[in-house]
């Protein structure tokens, strides 16, 4: 009897242990499971966090070389413009030219004509000499102003189109540190979020502070144009230049 109650004892006491190794093997077994999601979560996420960095470097790419197309097809606008304006006056130029020489022309033929009639009027003839010589001097000289006019002209267009490059290039640099100053604020606010300790985080918190106003000057100065927006005097904003151009110049900045 007492031999069946010992074997009974050391059945349960198997028993038991048996159920306590399982027990054992049952934890470790969701300890290594655990340790595999956190291990898949966390490579998931590091691969979500390359994969939007990635996309970010993509799209600023894109947005640079957006903004560079759009620079240049702007300044050939600008010098298709310029070749324009600079051949239209000059046609127009040479068709007044031109009249202005026929009717110069004819004039003279007409009081030659009025002088052939009456040979004895030579004083006639002398005035007549003079002022078709006093109307070649007047071609002339107009043309040498219209000449002087149209390269003054052209110098100030250049000028106009160089600073409107220049403009567009500040502008386009001020455009990309204000998004790299955004980008870098973001990062920070990351890093601060996954910060492990208070000296760590005091630090990015600081870095943080100076991110943002460094984002906080490119946006004022992007939405102000950059230096060169409001800066200097505009040119002719004092008393008013007497105006030099020839009569009828389509490019006399006077009108």
């Amino acid at each position: 009897m007492a031999e069946q109650k010992e074997s009974s004892v050391l059945f349960s006491l198997k028993e038991l242990m048996n159920l306590e190794e399982n027990r054992i093997k049952e934890e470790e077994a969701e300890k290594e499971r655990r340790a595999r999601q956190e291990a898949e979560a966390r490579a998931s996420a590091e691969r979500a966090a390359r994969e939007a960095e990635e996309r970010s470097l993509r799209q600023e790419e894109e947005r640079r070389r957006a903004e560079e197309q759009r620079v240049r097809e702007e300044a050939a606008r600008l010098e298709a413009i310029r070749h324009g304006e600079i051949e239209k006056a000059r046609t127009e130029a040479e068709h007044r030219a031109r009249m202005e020489a026929l009717a110069a022309q004819q004039s003279h033929e007409q009081h030659l004509a009025a002088l052939n009639q009456d040979k004895s009027k030579k004083n006639l003839k002398i005035i007549v000499g003079v002022g078709a010589a006093v109307m070649l001097l007047a071609l002339v000289g107009g043309g040498m102003a219209y000449s002087s006019a149209q390269e003054k002209h052209q110098k100030e267009q250049a000028a106009l189109l160089a600073q409107q490059q220049a403009a567009a290039a500040e502008l386009s640099q001020l455009k990309a540190k204000a998004e790299e100053a955004l980008k870098k604020e973001e990062e920070l606010k990351r890093s601060l979020d996954s910060a492990k300790d208070e000296a760590t985080r005091a630090r990015i918190e600081a870095e943080l502070a100076s991110a943002k106003k460094d984002t906080e000057t490119a946006r004022r100065r992007v939405g102000g144009g950059g230096p060169a927006a409001g800066g200097g005097a505009k040119p002719g904003s004092g008393a008013s230049k007497p105006c030099n151009c020839p009569p009828g110049d389509p490019l006399c900045s006077c009108l």
